[in-house]
């Protein structure tokens, strides 16, 4: 049972199980939440139709937790604790003999993941970590597969955008997709629209700063009218995992 995000790691992972164990032995769970963007949603989908992978859909409901929504800096700890509970539920009523993978490989030792802690207390296993399997390797390895998702950018889950102790709902979350959806639409598809306490910070790769700056009013009016308060480009340009600056990592590790 491969938790599916969407992105190429978890993509590999599930392309990799229904390759060498074939359709009956496999099967990717797709969690549905409102953190999880649609796109994303839709490309887990149709990534299991395209490869004929079983596949299922879930709804951890991490939202519900308090604990979650009011981000503390351990939040993906929760989240992943709900989708591992769902997870281990559908399993039992279902799927007993089968294991509980995910796509965390072994870069992500270097960053702060708080949700690998909860891999591990449910006993879900990382094969591309446990096999030393780089993201640079995990690149390859979907390219040599003719994965269509093997250079689609890094896109983590939509709660990323707010600093810690910003509460999260479904109203904030909807608002950032559909930030980054108009965002996308004018052709910025790797950026972040980050919320500050209705405003919004926009992060592009360096190199389109100034062509984001051009547009600044259309992006300005659009996004006001979504119902953020103001805008601002964010000068330094997209920085994965920025907003993790704040903490004292060794207090984490």
């Amino acid at each position: 049972m491969v938790a599916l995000s969407g992105g190429v790691d978890s993509c590999l992972v599930a392309y990799l199980s229904r390759h060498f164990l074939g359709k009956e032995n496999s099967l990717a769970v797709i969690g549905d939440s409102p953190s999880l963007k649609r796109r994303d949603f839709d490309i887990a989908k149709h990534f299991c139709t395209q490869h004929d992978i079983a596949y299922t859909i879930i709804h951890p409901n991490e939202l519900s937790n308090p604990s979650y929504a009011a981000n503390p800096a351990n939040r993906c700890y929760y989240c992943k604790s709900a989708l591992y509970d769902a997870m281990l539920e559908l399993k039992s009523n279902h799927y007993q003999d089968f294991t509980l993978l995910n796509g965390n490989n072994y870069d992500d030792r270097g960053d702060y993941r708080p949700g690998m802690e909860a891999a591990k207390e449910n006993d879900s296993y990382s094969p591309l970590l446990e096999c030393e399997i780089t993201k640079q390797e995990v690149r390859a390895l979907a390219k040599h597969f003719n994965l269509e998702v093997w250079d689609k950018p890094a896109s983590p889950c939509l709660s990323s955008r707010f600093p810690y102790g910003e509460s999260i709902n479904k109203e904030k979350l909807s608002l950032i997709e559909n930030a980054e959806s108009f965002l996308y639409e004018l052709g910025y598809t790797n950026c972040r629209v980050r919320y500050f306490n209705g405003t919004a910070k926009i992060e592009v790769p360096s190199h389109e700063i100034k062509k984001v700056k051009s547009h600044e009013s259309i992006i300005d009016k659009k996004l006001i009218q979504l119902g953020f308060k103001s805008i601002e480009i964010d000068s330094e340009g997209f920085v994965s995992g920025k907003l993790n600056r704040v903490l004292d990592l060794k207090l984490y590790k």
